[in-house]
C-alpha cells in the first residue's frame, strides 16, 4: 500500500473538457505531471494548442487537443469519434467546461437558461453518454473507469451573486453526477463531483478582483483555492486510492460551504 503505487496515474488516457484554462488547466497540469496522457477539448482552438505546448513541456505525460465547441451537438458527436480514432480506451472523463451568466433577477433573459443549462449539463450527458464504450474499455478489475464532473459550492448554497442558471446547472450536475453513478456502477465506471469553491479562473477574475478580501473572510482556511487543491482531488478520485468511491460530492472549497457567521 505504498504512496506511489496507492495514487498513481501514469499512462491512463483522460480527458478534460475545458482543460486549456482556468481549472482544467490546473486538473491537466497534475494530470500530465503525474504521467498520464491527456486530451484537452475546448471552442478556443489557440488557447487548446498552447496549452498542449505548455503542457508537453512538463515532461512526464503527453497532452494532445481535440478542439470543439459543446454548444454544439455535432461538435461533441466528433469530439468522441475522434478520441476513439486516436485511443482504444478512456480511462477518465472529467467533464469541466462550464459558463457563467449574472444579471439581477428582473432583467434575467430567458436566453441565460438555455446558455448555461446546454453547457453545464445537457452535454455533460452528452458526452458521457457518447464516451461510454470507451470508459467500458479502460476499466479492469479494481481499477473501474472514472467520471469527474466539476461542480461548484454554488450548486449546494445559495450564492451571493445573481447567478441563477448556474447554481441550478451545478446543482443538477451534481444529482445527475449520482445517477450516472448508480447507472454506470455495473459497467465498472464509478461517477463523482467536485463541487469547488473559488479559484484563480478566467470565471473568477472579476470577482476576486473586486471581492477577493470579502471571499476569503467567508472561508474557514481563509483562502482561495490552489492548482494543487483541485488537481489532488482529482489524482485521489483516478488512482487506486479512489476506486472505491462513487456518487460522492466532494466540496474542495476551504470550508466555505460550512462556514457560519453570526
Amino acid at each position: 500500500m505504498d504512496i506511489q503505487n496507492l495514487f498513481n496515474v501514469k499512462g491512463k488516457v483522460v480527458l478534460v473538457t475545458g482543460g486549456a484554462k482556468g481549472i482544467g488547466r490546473m486538473i491537466s497540469e497534475g494530470y500530465i505531471i503525474n504521467g498520464a496522457t491527456v486530451y484537452i477539448s475546448s471552442r478556443d482552438a489557440k488557447a487548446c494548442e498552447q496549452a498542449v505546448n505548455d503542457l508537453n513541456a512538463l515532461g512526464k505525460g503527453t497532452a494532445h487537443a481535440i478542439p470543439a465547441d459543446f454548444y454544439k451537438e455535432e461538435d461533441i458527436k466528433r469530439l468522441a469519434e475522434e478520441l476513439g480514432k486516436r485511443e482504444s480506451k478512456l480511462h477518465v472523463l472529467v467533464n469541466n467546461s462550464g459558463s457563467n451568466w449574472g444579471a439581477p433577477y428582473d432583467e434575467y433573459p430567458s436566453a441565460a437558461w438555455t446558455r448555461v443549462l446546454t453547457l453545464n449539463l445537457h452535454r455533460v450527458f452528452d458526452l458521457t453518454k457518447l464516451l461510454t464504450p470507451l470508459l467500458e474499455k479502460g476499466a479492469s478489475e479494481g481499477d473501474p473507469s472514472r467520471i469527474i464532473n466539476i461542480g461548484s459550492v454554488d450548486g449546494l448554497r445559495v450564492p451571493v451573486l445573481e447567478t441563477f442558471a448556474y447554481s441550478a446547472s451545478k446543482a443538477g450536475l451534481h444529482h445527475l453526477s449520482r445517477v450516472l453513478a448508480s447507472h454506470l456502477g455495473k459497467r465498472n465506471i464509478t461517477s463523482n463531483t467536485l463541487a469547488c469553491g473559488p479559484f484563480r479562473s478566467k470565471m473568477m477574475a472579476a470577482t476576486l478582483r473586486d471581492m477577493e478580501e470579502v471571499i476569503k473572510s467567508g472561508i474557514p482556511l481563509n483562502r482561495i483555492g490552489t492548482p494543487e487543491d483541485v488537481a489532488g482531488a482529482c489524482l485521489f478520485l483516478s488512482s487506486r486510492a479512489g476506486s472505491y468511491v462513487t456518487g460522492a460530492t466532494i466540496t474542495v472549497d476551504g470550508g466555505s460551504v460550512v462556514g457560519t457567521k453570526l
